[in-house]
C-alpha cells in the first residue's frame, strides 16, 4: 500500500522593493550610523577646552562693595616741593593732570612735560644711572622733590643740580620743576619765598660808594 504525504501550501514570494524602498532604506541606516558616532567626534572638543573651566572659591563674588575711591587718588596728581631756588620759584606746587588742576604758575606746560617724557617701560622719574659720565659743574643749590601718582605708579623723586647730568636732569622736567637761569615764575607758589630775597642764583651786585662833600 502505498502512503500519500500531504501536500503543504508554498506561501507566496513577496515582491521584491523598488529602487526607491532600497535607497530609503539605506538612508535611514546611514543617519542611524552617524548618530552613533557623533558622541564619540564630541568627546575630544570637550575634552580639548570647550567647556570652561570650574570657578575658584576664591574667584566667586563675596558679595562685599569695593572701597571707594579716594579724591587723591584720582587721575594723576604730584605735589612739587622746590628750594632754594630762589624768588618766584622756591614753594609748594599742585599739579592735576587729565584733567588740568591745581595751583602751578604753568600747568598746561608742566603736564605736557610729563606726558612727553612718559613712556612705555621708562620711568620719567628715574635718578641719574650710577657709573654715568657727568661734567663736574655745579648748577645751584636749587633742590626739588616730586610726590604723588602719575600713570598709575606712585612717585617719590628728588633733584638737584650739583653736576651735568643732574643739571640736564631738571632741566628735562622744566616747567614742572621751575627753569633756573631764567626769568623768575609770574606766579608765586604756595608757600613761596619773600619777594625781598635776591634769587639763589643771581649775581650779587655792589652798587660804587658815593661821598657827599660838605
Amino acid at each position: 500500500m502505498v502512503s500519500v504525504l500531504p501536500v503543504l501550501p508554498v506561501p507566496p514570494v513577496p515582491p521584491a522593493p523598488s529602487a526607491t524602498a532600497r535607497c530609503r532604506h539605506r538612508g535611514l541606516a546611514a543617519l542611524a550610523v552617524a548618530a552613533c558616532l557623533l558622541p564619540l567626534y564630541a568627546v575630544p572638543a570637550a575634552a580639548a577646552g570647550a567647556m570652561p573651566p570650574p570657578v575658584r572659591p576664591e574667584d566667586r563674588p563675596s558679595g562685599a562693595m569695593p572701597p571707594p575711591v579716594r579724591p587723591e587718588d584720582q587721575g594723576d596728581h604730584l605735589t612739587v616741593v622746590v628750594r632754594h631756588a630762589g624768588v618766584g620759584r622756591d614753594g609748594r606746587y599742585d599739579v592735576r593732570c587729565h584733567p588740568e588742576a591745581g595751583r602751578h604758575p604753568d600747568l598746561a606746560g608742566a603736564c605736557r612735560v610729563l606726558d612727553e617724557n612718559t613712556r612705555w617701560g621708562r620711568d620719567p622719574f628715574a635718578p641719574v644711572a650710577p657709573g654715568t659720565v657727568c661734567a663736574m659743574v655745579h648748577g645751584g643749590p636749587a633742590t626739588a622733590r616730586v610726590t604723588g601718582t602719575w600713570a598709575g605708579r606712585p612717585v617719590d623723586a628728588t633733584y638737584d643740580r650739583g653736576d651735568g647730568c643732574r643739571i640736564a636732569r631738571w632741566d628735562n622736567m622744566a616747567p614742572l620743576l621751575p627753569r633756573i637761569g631764567g626769568p623768575a615764575q609770574t606766579e608765586a607758589p604756595t608757600g613761596a619765598a619773600s619777594q625781598t630775597e635776591p634769587p639763589a642764583d643771581s649775581p650779587v651786585r655792589i652798587e660804587p660808594r658815593t661821598s657827599v662833600s660838605g
